[in-house]
């Protein structure tokens, strides 16, 4: 692929994640656990992981963050959505990477919301000084299959159908 349309795809993929994190901030989910998102901006990394590699998952990650923390102004929220971003970003490489073989997208997309959640809560617990914050982590977990589940099945659908328009992939 020539490097600029590559950094135009890049650039609207961080577009639309960014999108997709506003989007998903004003939809209430059934349940009241606090901190619990669908993660839907977690799709936009996936598919850069499959479709272009570890270095651009993690660059399209990152600005996600950023560019979303200088929208909402919201630093505390960044430290959080960073660290978790990186290390999701970060296991659903290694995940995709070595166990591919047992694990489709849908596993990789599972294991990349529970580092996001393990990231987060272990930020939390550091921040606050207390390491009880973590018998809140089963809680997230369990979201973090379904969740998980959804932007795998998404992540599919969307890879396979990009992969056929795509012509310079």
């Amino acid at each position: 692929m020539k490097r600029l349309n590559k950094s135009i795809f890049l650039s609207i993929l961080v577009s639309i994640g960014l999108a997709l994190s506003i989007l998903e901030s004003s939809i209430p989910l059934p349940i009241t656990i606090p901190g619990a998102r669908l993660g839907l901006s977690n799709m936009v990394v996936l598919i850069t992981l499959i479709m272009f590699g570890f270095r651009e998952g993690l660059v399209v990650s990152s600005l996600k963050s950023i560019v979303l923390m200088l929208i909402t102004g919201s630093i505390s929220s960044f430290i959080y959505s960073f660290s978790g971003a990186i290390i999701s970003c970060i296991g659903m490489y290694v995940v995709y990477e070595y166990f591919s073989r047992v694990f489709s997208l849908i596993g990789v997309s599972i294991f990349g919301a529970l580092f996001h959640n393990f990231a987060q809560v272990t930020i939390a617990s550091f921040m606050m000084n207390n390491m009880r914050i973590y018998t809140y982590l089963p809680f997230l977990m369990i979201t973090s299959i379904f969740t998980g589940y959804f932007v795998g099945l998404s992540s599919t659908f969307i890879i396979k159908n990009l992969k056929k328009v795509l012509i310079f992939y």
